[in-house]
């Protein structure tokens, strides 16, 4: 009796520290200098239970948040680590590094700027991706690189992957704002910044910042470089264009899911997708 109670004891004893291991670490105020933006760029970092123990690398997931929100939105109202956690150690998604960089402060958007003077996306690609990759192990390759994001950063997810679709396996748009419905609503919201451009200017920047307008410009060889899930709640004001992304792509013949469900541009609706967006990407990742 008395070994048993001993057994027990030394069990209780170490049980905090295994469950302590299975837990992630989240970092919510990191910092890089950019060059590009000329200003310290923050960005938040989850990284797997056994990143410290390891020495493995791991494949990242870049988790775009909406406007108004900052780098810190999905650790704060996403439940990022408990939901990363669970799917990890269920065995429904793979150990992943999830980064999740600030596009607010400064300017809000993940693109450059129609004037040349806030390059956010030279800052995402040519700065943030080569830091992430040479700070933390992290498989540097098309495979094991994923991208997805909720709203604004839905919309970052759609231009992205469809302008860079030799750097993503995955995309994972959420609540999506797909751009401006047609050139004519593009040159009213300049006008109404009171941006004087010529036509030709504005007509290639909507082009490029559409997700329909790349969509039926994608090269045929093109069509299956990316693994696509398309993601909106039935009572979002962003639903029509997420379903005319959808209904564009089954035109182009580009393989994707597509999903309305229940809910409305919220966080109940983004953090019940979170765990299909994890498992999604990790299907990618595994897949050879």
């Amino acid at each position: 009796m008395k070994k048993s109670s001993t057994l027990l004891l030394s069990f209780l004893l170490v049980l905090p520290a295994f469950l302590s291991a299975q837990n992630g670490k989240v970092f919510d105020n990191q910092i890089l200098n950019s060059k590009i933006l000329k200003s310290d760029r923050k960005y938040a970092i989850y990284l797997p239970a056994d990143y410290d123990s390891s020495h493995r690398s791991y494949p990242v997931l870049y988790l775009l948040h909406g406007q108004g929100g900052d780098q810190a939105n999905w650790i704060d109202y996403g439940d990022l680590q408990q939901i990363a956690d669970h799917a990890i150690n269920s065995g429904n998604a793979t150990p992943m590094i999830i980064v999740m960089p600030d596009a607010t402060s400064g300017r809000s958007g993940y693109f450059n700027d129609i004037l040349g003077d806030w390059n956010y996306e030279d800052f995402f690609f040519q700065e943030l991706i080569p830091f992430i990759e040479k700070k933390y192990r992290v498989k540097s390759i098309k495979r094991s690189r994923a991208i997805s994001g909720l709203s604004m950063g839905g919309g970052g997810t759609f231009m992205y992957a469809l302008r860079h679709p030799e750097l993503f396996s995955a995309a994972y748009p959420i609540s999506a704002y797909v751009g401006p419905a047609n050139l004519e609503t593009a040159k009213l919201r300049l006008k109404a910044e009171e941006l004087k451009l010529a036509d030709s200017v504005v007509s290639k920047y909507y082009e490029q910042h559409n997700a329909i307008s790349l969509i039926n410009n994608i090269p045929d060889d093109q069509k299956k470089a990316v693994k696509w899930y398309i993601d909106c709640g039935d009572d979002d004001y962003l639903e029509e264009g997420n379903y005319l992304a959808h209904r564009a792509m089954l035109k182009k013949e580009i393989p994707h899911e597509f999903r309305i469900n229940d809910g409305g541009h919220n966080w109940t609706y983004w953090r019940t997708a979170l765990p299909k967006v994890l498992e999604f990407v990790s299907r990618a990742f595994r897949a050879s």
